[in-house]
């Protein structure tokens, strides 16, 4: 591979840069918002040939006759140019759904094709300085914007996709700050908590207080429950510990401190995607994060960040995978 395009694809996967929106948040200057009844809103659904239906290395989807739903919040992909005045980004923008469809959908939504149909909505994400501004009042109502997108997006679906069938709830990273509202507003002590087979809420701080009704994941096998983890290179020292924060391991499926070795892991998928991995990287639960040593795949003596944050799914992309259908099967909605 030529090194100009390995130095792309590591700033895709394993970094991230963005501009500065320009003045204060102005619900006048927010992008349309959409519509959710037109499948051009969608970056995944399960009757159309799109990114989440790719399986790297033989892998094999299952959407066709998969028993349950997924439904999948994508990590941020709007980052903004110079002079934008924009907090959240639009969702028929060819750049970010381009963005947005050849990372996250096809590196993270696939994970899951296996074991259920994948649902994702585009939505009028919050831009990345979102998360690091100092306006903290602008940040809060972009996020505002893009969790009523979010929420129109599953209530959509409810009405006219679901049909009372069992539902995992994916998420990474902004994704995951909306995927927690998701799973409070919807799930936690309602109704619909019966048919949650689990929730990856994977790459934001996820605190054990942040339900009332849903617990972490016991082990592998335990439903109606949540995963959670943010991933960093082997013995980076958090500067802020949180100790109510849940740390799920990937490769035992429990929040213990014990070290899971490489030959645990089944398969990472990083560059390029066709290529599953196995072997290639341990992990261990430290304090408040996920512990993972330097993953190796073409290029990555360029990755010199200790921050792993981007490849919280795919260092562990076979692991997960392989964990949402044993847990349907848990559920007993699995027809193997």
């Amino acid at each position: 591979m030529p090194r100009f395009l390995i130095a792309c694809v590591l700033a895709l996967l394993f970094s991230g840069c963005s501009a500065v929106p320009r003045g204060a948040f102005s619900p006048n200057a927010a992008p349309s918002p959409p519509d959710y009844g037109q499948d051009s809103y969608w970056a995944a659904l399960p009757w159309r040939q799109d990114e989440a239906d790719l399986a790297p290395g033989g892998l094999a989807g299952r959407q066709a006759e998969a028993p349950v739903d997924v439904f999948f919040l994508h990590p941020t992909t709007y980052t903004g140019k110079k002079g934008d005045t924009n907090w959240n980004g639009p969702v028929q923008n060819p750049e970010v759904n381009r963005r947005t469809l050849e990372s996250p959908i096809k590196y993270q939504a696939s994970i899951f094709n296996g074991a259920g149909r994948v649902f994702a909505p585009f939505y009028r994400q919050a831009h990345l300085r979102a998360y690091f501004t100092q306006d903290t009042s602008s940040a809060r109502r972009a996020f505002e914007l893009a969790y009523s997108d979010v929420r129109a997006a599953f209530q959509h679906y409810l009405d006219n996709y679901n049909e009372g069938r069992p539902i995992i709830i994916a998420s990474h990273s902004q994704g995951t700050t909306h995927g927690k509202r998701l799973l409070q507003e919807f799930f936690d002590g309602k109704p619909l908590q019966e048919r949650l087979v689990a929730a990856y809420l994977v790459g934001i701080r996820v605190e054990e207080d942040d339900f009332r009704h849903i617990a972490p994941c016991r082990d592998s096998l335990d439903t109606g429950c949540f995963t959670a983890w943010r991933t960093f290179k082997r013995g980076y020292k958090p500067k802020k510990d949180y100790p109510d924060e849940v740390v799920v391991n990937p490769l035992l499926w429990t929040t213990e401190e014990t070290y899971a070795p490489k030959s645990l892991n089944l398969g990472a998928v990083l560059v390029p995607f066709e290529k599953v991995r196995p072997g290639n990287t341990d992990a261990q639960v430290h304090r408040n994060i996920l512990w993972a040593s330097k993953p190796r795949f073409p290029g990555s003596f360029l990755m010199t960040r200790k921050n792993y944050h981007v490849g919280d799914f795919n260092l562990f992309y076979v692991n997960v995978r392989e964990n949402a259908r044993a847990r349907v099967r848990a559920f007993g909605a699995g027809n193997e």
